[in-house]
């Protein structure tokens, strides 16, 4: 399988989760669109590109099991985050209920529109390590107020790479009369996701992360009581378009002008690479490993993992707590001096050196950064 990507054999990648990489077979898809916009850029643009977005979405929404006029593509997830903040109806005093443990550009992007609208943005404390879904649902809970206009938060999380029981949330929520807006940035191709079966009111994932596509593609899904009240981020022509379609929220949010849009149209041979080479049962493999490999990197550095190591919570991400002087500096050694590509994040003031083992991972990259542990250890740059 490590033959299958473009990564460099001189590295150790552990840090799938921050952007993907994408497998050969995908990335020539990927280059067959743009060398086709660039031989004819109007009628790629103007004419056939129109109808791949379509087929594209068709294929997306079979994987997420939605239909495919709920779905936009968008950049990445805070984009999306972005579009559904702007546009909501908050009143000064009015309170979006999250957790502090949510990735830091959408806690910006919630910071920035509450502070505008006057409302607040509750980042609910959550406490680590989590014990059971029922601990969490109650810390969770308890920041639930008559001011509560909106539940934000993330299906698996970034720095602390914890999965979190959003299908309760969703059922919770509904019974409370509250909308919901999940982060799934890196759930699809990393957990089965039925957007039917959930439910949720807005979902947002990346496809460019653990479903293999190049950059710069993700998704957007809003349920249709919803889609009308989005404004478009970018005003362009879709709006009092010429010659609307059926679907309001396709014109307002999925062309904004001149892009390059390839890498949205990826999704399909990104869907058929994951069929053909049996992409759960790796997921399952990986999993594995990370249970395996993330007690004994915990133990090493004296920590311990953030919740119970079980397929509930933790997946194909750990997250080690860490000790250390500086995190940059320790991120900046492990891939200067070690040759390993993985983050140091910092929340809440605790530092983590998070893992990701995707289907070219094997258990020599996790000894080789036992090995790299240990010898910071040795040195006291973690303690």
């Amino acid at each position: 399988m490590k033959e299958q990507f473009l990564l460099r054999e001189d590295i150790t990648f552990l840090n799938f989760g921050s952007f993907g990489a994408s497998p050969k077979p995908i990335f020539e898809a990927y280059q067959r669109f743009q060398r086709e916009l660039e031989y004819e850029p109007v009628q790629f643009i103007v004419n056939r590109g129109p109808e791949y977005l379509k087929e594209s979405r068709i294929r997306l929404g079979e994987y997420v099991n939605c239909h495919p006029d709920d779905v936009v593509y968008v950049p990445n997830p805070t984009y999306g985050v972005n579009m559904v903040a702007r546009a909501l109806d908050l009143k000064p005093g009015d309170e979006v209920l999250s957790t502090n443990i949510e990735y830091g550009a959408c806690d910006r992007t919630w910071d920035f529109y509450c502070a505008e609208k006057g409302a607040n943005y509750v980042k609910q404390p959550i406490r680590l390590p989590l014990t059971s879904k029922e601990a969490f649902l109650a810390d969770f809970w308890s920041g639930f107020s008559p001011k509560t206009k909106l539940v934000f938060l993330s299906q698996i999380t970034s720095a602390t790479g914890l999965i979190l029981p959003v299908k309760e949330i969703c059922e919770e929520a509904k019974r409370r009369g509250v909308p919901v807006f999940i982060d799934g940035a890196h759930v699809p191709g990393h957990l089965p996701l039925d957007l039917t079966a959930l439910d949720v009111d807005f979902y947002t994932g990346a496809c460019h992360k653990w479903m293999l596509t190049p950059k710069g593609s993700s998704f957007l899904f809003v349920k249709r009581d919803f889609q009308n009240a989005l404004d478009p981020l970018v005003v362009s022509w879709g709006y009092q378009a010429d010659f609307p379609s059926h679907s309001q929220f396709q014109d307002y949010h999925q062309f904004n002008g001149t892009r390059d849009f390839s890498a949205y149209l990826t999704i399909p041979e990104a869907i058929d690479f994951m069929k053909v080479n049996d992409w759960w049962s790796w997921a399952e493999t990986n999993r594995k490993l990370v249970h395996t490999w993330l007690p004994r990197l915990c133990t090493l550095v004296g920590s311990a993992p953030l919740a119970p190591v079980t397929d509930e919570f933790i997946g194909q991400m750990g997250s080690i707590p860490v000790r250390c002087k500086d995190p940059f500096e320790l991120k900046n050694l492990l891939y200067e001096e070690f040759r390993i590509e993985i983050p140091v994040m910092v929340q809440n003031g605790q530092s983590y050196v998070r893992f990701s083992i995707n289907a070219f991972n094997d258990e020599q990259d996790l000894v080789k950064l036992e090995q790299a542990l240990k010898e910071l250890l040795s040195r006291g740059l973690i303690y």
